[in-house]
C-alpha cells in the first residue's frame, strides 16, 4: 500500500476537525444552519492555511445525501466522492494553468444545466487572481446572475489582483496565519496518533518554520520524521531546518547589553561555527530584540518560556533594545553588499556596540562598557538631540526647571517624562514632580530610575524622586517647547504670505502657496 504524505492523510473531512480559521468557520456554519446562503464565496489567505480545504467540506455541506448541513456525514456516496476527488458536480478549476478566455468560456457552457448527482453545482477556482481580464469579464456575468443551482467558491493567496467588480460580487472571508502554538499542538496531536516519538521542542521549531502555514507544518513533519529515521528529536530537527541555537542567540544579546564586543564576537563565532546562516542569525535576532522590547513595554505578555527575555529585558535599555532592531533589519538588507557575510555580521555587530547607550541604566551594572567603545560623535549627537533649541526665547519658571531638564544626561522615554513634569519643590532629600495626567503611561519604572540617575548626576548627590499625576497649573517645558515651535511656524509662514516677490509670483502665474509645508528656518 503506498504511503500518504501527513498533510493528505489529516487534512479536514469536516469543520469541527478544522484547526483554527474559528472566525470563517462560525460564519460558514450559522450560514448553513440558517439557510441564508450566499451564491459566491472568495477564501483568502497565505498558503496552507486552508482555503481549498474548507471549500470542499463547504461542498459536501452543501451536496451532502442527508441535506444541507453544516456537519455532513462523511458516509453517503455524495460525500464519499467528493473526498476521494472524483464528485461529477464539484469542478475544481486551477486558475494558475488555464488563464485564457477560451479556457473561462468553456468552463462556463455548463453552467445553465442543472447538476448530474447532487444537489449544487459547484464551481472551485483555485488561485482565481492568475486569470486574465478577458476571462473575469467572462465570469463576471455568471456570478452577477448565476442559476439557483450553482455555487461559486473561489480561493486566492492575493486578492489584491481581483477586480473590485468580482470581489463586490463575493462574500469575502480572510483565513488567518495559524501562530505557532496551534501548529505544534496539531503536529503533536498527529504524531500521537502516528505512534511516532518526538520531542517538544522540535514541534516549537518546526512551527515556527512553517510560517503560518499548517500545511507546510505537516510537510516538514513528514521531513523531519524521515530525517531522524522515524522518530522527531530536537537536535536532528535543529539540523535539518538549519535552526539557530536559542542559547547560543541568548548569550550573544547578553553581550549586546552589557557592551561585551570581545564576547559577542566570541558568541558570533561559535554560531556560525554550527553552519548557522548569516541571513538567519540577524533574522531570529530582530525577532528576539522585538521581543524584549514587547516585554519591556507590555510584561504581562510574557510566556512560560519567556523567563530568559525578561532577564534581557532588564539589562537593555528601551532605546538600545529599538537601536539594535533597527540595526539587525537594516544589516539584513546590507549583507548581500558585504564583501564576505560573516564580515558583514560582524560589522553590524559592532555598529550595535558603537551606538550603545551608556548611561548605564537597564544594563548589568557588574559589566561596564569599555572606554575604548565610547562613540563621542554619538554622544555629541545624542547631547545635541537631548537640548532644546538654542534660539527659544523661553523663559525659566518655578526653580528653573526647564534649564536643569535641557541639561540633563538622559533620552528617549526618560527625557519625555522630564519635559512633561513641573517642578514641585523639596522633600528633604525627595524631589518633587507633578506629571501631566495626559501622559501617565510615559512614567514606567525604568523611566523613572534613569531620570533619578540623571537628576542625581544633575544635582551632585543621591536623591530620591516623587511623581504625582495631575493637570499642572503653570506651563511644562513639553508644551513651552510646543508653543515655541507653534509661533515660529506661524512666524514663518505670516512673513512667507508678506513676502513681496512670492505675491509676484502668485499674481503672476494666479498661483498660490500651501500655508501647511512652511518650515522655519532654525
Amino acid at each position: 500500500m503506498s504511503y500518504h504524505v501527513l498533510a493528505r492523510k489529516w487534512r479536514p473531512r469536516t469543520f469541527a476537525t478544522m484547526v483554527g480559521q474559528q472566525h470563517v468557520l462560525r460564519a460558514l456554519v450559522n450560514a448553513l444552519d440558517n439557510d441564508r446562503l450566499h451564491h459566491a464565496f472568495l477564501f483568502t489567505g497565505t498558503r496552507g492555511v486552508g482555503k481549498t480545504t474548507i471549500a470542499r467540506i463547504l461542498a459536501k455541506s452543501l451536496n451532502c445525501e442527508t441535506g444541507v448541513t453544516s456537519t455532513p456525514c462523511g458516509t453517503c456516496s455524495a460525500c464519499q466522492e467528493i473526498d476521494e476527488g472524483r464528485f461529477v458536480d464539484l469542478i475544481e478549476v486551477d486558475a494558475a494553468s488555464r488563464t485564457k478566455v477560451d479556457d473561462t468560456r468553456e468552463l462556463l457552457d455548463n453552467v445553465q444545466y442543472a447538476p448530474t448527482r447532487g444537489r449544487y453545482k459547484v464551481y472551485l477556482i483555485d488561485e482565481v487572481h492568475m486569470l486574465s481580464g478577458h476571462s473575469f469579464n467572462a465570469l463576471l456575468k455568471t456570478l452577477e446572475e448565476p442559476p439557483p443551482h450553482v455555487k461559486f467558491l473561489l480561493a486566492t493567496t492575493d486578492p489584491q489582483k481581483l477586480p473590485l467588480t468580482v470581489l463586490s460580487r463575493c462574500l469575502q472571508f480572510n483565513l488567518k496565519r495559524l501562530p505557532p502554538d496551534l501548529i505544534a499542538g496539531h503536529l503533536a496531536f498527529v504524531l500521537g496518533e502516528e505512534g511516532v516519538p518526538f520531542e517538544q521542542e522540535a514541534l516549537k521549531l518546526i512551527a515556527h518554520g512553517a510560517d503560518g502555514s499548517m500545511r507546510d507544518g505537516l510537510s516538514l513533519l513528514d521531513q523531519a520524521i524521515a530525517f531522524g529515521a522515524g522518530k522527531v528529536n530536537e537536535a536532528e530537527t535543529r539540523e535539518m531546518l538549519g535552526s539557530i541555537d536559542r542559547g547560543r542567540l541568548l548569550a550573544l544579546a547578553g553581550k549586546l547589553a552589557v557592551g561585551d564586543a570581545p564576547g559577542a564576537i566570541a558568541e558570533l563565532g561559535a554560531l556560525l561555527d554550527q553552519a548557522a546562516d548569516p541571513e538567519q542569525v540577524l533574522d531570529d535576532l530582530a525577532s528576539l530584540l522585538q521581543r524584549v522590547a514587547l516585554l519591556q513595554v507590555v510584561p504581562d505578555a510574557a510566556g512560560d518560556d519567556d523567563a530568559p527575555l525578561m532577564e534581557l529585558a532588564q539589562r537593555f535599555t528601551p532605546e538600545y533594545a529599538q537601536l539594535c532592531y533597527q540595526f539587525a533589519l537594516h544589516g539584513r538588507r546590507d549583507l548581500p553588499l558585504a564583501p564576505e557575510p560573516r564580515a558583514g555580521l560582524e560589522m553590524v555587530l559592532l555598529r550595535m556596540l558603537a551606538f550603545r547607550v551608556e548611561d548605564g541604566q537597564g544594563a548589568d551594572s557588574k559589566q561596564p562598557v569599555p572606554k575604548q567603545k565610547a562613540a563621542p560623535a554619538a554622544r555629541a549627537a545624542a547631547t545635541k538631540e537631548a537640548a532644546p533649541v538654542a534660539d527659544a526665547p523661553i523663559t525659566a519658571r518655578d526653580s528653573d526647571w526647564f534649564a536643569v531638564v535641557s541639561t540633563l544626561s538622559v533620552r528617549g522615554v526618560a527625557l519625555e517624562l522630564a519635559r512633561n513634569c513641573t517642578f514641585g519643590g523639596w522633600d528633604g532629600d525627595a524631589l518633587l514632580l507633578e506629571l501631566d495626567a495626559a501622559c501617565g503611561q510615559m512614567c514606567t519604572p525604568n523611566a523613572e530610575q534613569r531620570l533619578r540617575d540623571a537628576l542625581a548626576r544633575h544635582y551632585g548627590r543621591e536623591l530620591r524622586l516623587n511623581i504625582t499625576t495631575g493637570k499642572p497649573t503653570v506651563e511644562t517645558p513639553a508644551r513651552a517647547l510646543a508653543r515655541h515651535a507653534d509661533e515660529r511656524q506661524a512666524q514663518a509662514r505670516d512673513s512667507l504670505a508678506d513676502d513681496p516677490n512670492l505675491r509676484a509670483l502668485t499674481d503672476a502665474f494666479d498661483a498660490g502657496f500651501d500655508p501647511d509645508a512652511v518650515r522655519p528656518i532654525d
